[in-house]
């Protein structure tokens, strides 16, 4: 098949299976006469299996490591199981971030609780004590509430 069609039946973007390919987590493609790249049902499979690993917000190198763990499957499971653990925390720290960002959104939003005019509006002027106090003492990682 050709790349538009390994595309279509895997929801995949050309430019991205020709990025996967460039990085060596898909076998590049045998030329058939006219140059056309020719790919397989293997290619079919291995693009699923990277994208189901993208899809759990796997990094690149992630997902390096287990299609090479997953090329030797003689080999013990221990490393994939020590990725994974590794992945799943860094996935809990998101979430503790994103629970404080939300917060920081949810309290920058009850500084404005009905229409106004916008010198008047309290999410801006949120904005801007934050923007002032982050050049002033350096970046910040979250907008804290209101004052």
């Amino acid at each position: 098949m050709r790349i538009g069609d390994l595309a279509e039946s895997t929801g995949t973007p050309v430019e991205t299976i020709r990025f996967y390919e460039r990085e060596g987590l898909i076998p590049a493609a045998r030329r058939a006469a006219n140059n056309y790249r020719m790919y397989t049902e293997a290619h079919v499979e291995r693009l699923a299996f990277i994208r189901h690993c993208r899809n759990l917000d796997m990094t690149l190198d992630e997902v390096r490591t287990l299609l090479e763990l997953r090329d030797r499957p003689a080999q013990d499971c221990g490393e994939i199981n020590d990725l994974l653990d590794e992945h799943i925390g860094h996935v809990a720290q998101r979430i503790r971030e994103l629970r404080a960002l939300e917060k920081d959104l949810k309290a920058l939003r009850a500084r404005c609780t009905a229409p106004h005019a916008v010198d008047d509006c309290g999410i801006l002027s949120g904005l801007d004590q934050a923007a002032t106090h982050t050049s002033t003492r350096g970046p910040r990682r979250h907008i804290r509430g209101a004052h």
